[in-house]
């Protein structure tokens, strides 16, 4: 199957595996053509870049005032910032517009074998496919802290999907993303995406694709757009991740730091959509989990990306490798596009918590699988919510 990233995208930062039916971008036509205006972190357009950052760029021969005028649209190996320090994200406002996002829907292909089953590990049967439900508009009423991520890379605009998780360092007031390596970095073939945005309730009314050609931005994205200020994903997704196959799978998960586009507006985007799901890194056995549920944007067919969806079911177990932790599978219909997407169950207090994400599944789109989340989840997640402490 193919991981779903981006339309299907670190402790050690890094890590991606995506279901090909739930990654990314647009057509080529689309891949950024666009003239795009200043970038900039803040409303009077300071782009702040640690001074070590900047070095390293440097040395790459990256200039960021180049950067924000086109040259992020350079692939060249030697240009893809690939090692976990080196994320950078300078904001580029306006740059996802309305057309822009809608298009951003083509997933990158990461197939995974549909019987596929593990070395030695404990597999379940497959389990019996379950009908993607979508989710009842308004989406912020339902399920207020899911939402959309976008993101560049060599093949064009992509997506995939997230959810608005609790930072500890910054309680009521997090802005912190939960999603899949896949949707932030290549993986062991290349780097960090570009220009990559988180979009809560993305498409809130659930209109039909032909309503939205002419919707105003504000119904497209209601809760605004959030840049990646930081990415961390994990050191077994950079080194292992790939576009094929389950490689890195059992890690692919990352936590994304964002910023308002336009400038601060003194909220968070805890306290902008209302909500933020605490994350449980010391889940129930698949034996006691009665039910999980997994949400997201499916965009390849027969989906088109642009309305949200959810499965329930009990999980069952996926093995990739012995030597890797057991990954979480449910039966589901959804495509590549539900990447990254959160996984929810009942946490050790009774309460609803995400316990993982969307990152594998088949080309059938019959399942789903995601990783069980340990210390190496835990480690990233701590490592962002430390790094913004205070702010």
């Amino acid at each position: 199957m193919r991981p779903i990233r981006p339309t299907l995208a670190a402790a050690s930062m890094a890590a991606v595996l995506a279901l090909a039916a739930t990654a990314c971008g647009p057509s080529e036509d689309n891949a950024g053509d666009k003239p795009s205006a200043p970038a900039s972190q803040s409303a009077n357009d300071k782009i702040t870049i640690p001074d070590d950052l900047k070095d390293r760029l440097k040395e790459r021969g990256i200039d960021l005032d180049k950067w924000k005028n086109g040259e992020w649209k350079n692939w060249d190996k030697d240009k893809w910032l690939r090692e976990a320090q080196d994320f950078v994200n300078p904001i580029i406002e306006d740059l996802w517009d309305p057309d822009r996002m809608r298009d951003a829907e083509k997933p990158p292909e990461k197939p995974v074998d549909n019987d596929i089953s593990g070395d030695d590990g404990v597999t379940d049967p497959t389990p019996a496919p379950v009908d993607a439900q979508a989710v009842k508009a308004p989406y912020h009423a339902n399920a207020a802290e899911a939402g959309k991520v976008f993101f560049d890379g060599p093949q064009g605009s992509m997506v995939c999907s997230a959810t608005v998780v609790k930072d500890p360092a910054n309680p009521g007031k997090s802005n912190m993303v939960w999603t899949a390596g896949h949707c932030v970095h290549a993986g062991k073939s290349g780097g960090w995406y570009r220009n990559i945005a988180f979009v809560p309730s993305y498409n809130n009314g659930a209109k039909e694709t032909s309503e939205l050609e002419k919707a105003p931005k504000e119904e497209i994205a209601p809760y605004g757009v959030w840049w990646g200020d930081w990415a961390q994903t994990s050191d077994q997704w950079i080194s292992q991740g790939a576009a094929t196959g389950g490689q890195g799978a059992a890690y692919d998960f990352a936590v994304i730091h964002v910023t308002p586009e336009k400038g601060s507006t003194g909220k968070s985007l805890e306290e902008t959509v209302g909500t933020a799901l605490p994350v449980d890194f010391d889940a129930p056995a698949v034996p006691k989990i009665q039910n999980m549920t997994a949400t997201g944007y499916p965009a390849a067919p027969p989906y088109d990306g642009q309305k949200l969806f959810q499965c329930a079911d009990k999980p069952g177990r996926l093995s990739l490798k012995a030597e890797e932790p057991t990954m979480y599978r449910i039966g589901c219909t959804m495509t590549g596009g539900s990447s990254g997407g959160g996984w929810v169950a009942q946490g050790q207090d009774g309460k609803p918590a995400l316990v993982s994400n969307t990152s594998i599944g088949p080309v059938t789109a019959g399942w789903l699988a995601g990783p069980r989340l340990g210390k190496e989840a835990e480690g990233v997640y701590t490592a962002v919510s430390k790094k913004f402490s205070g702010q």
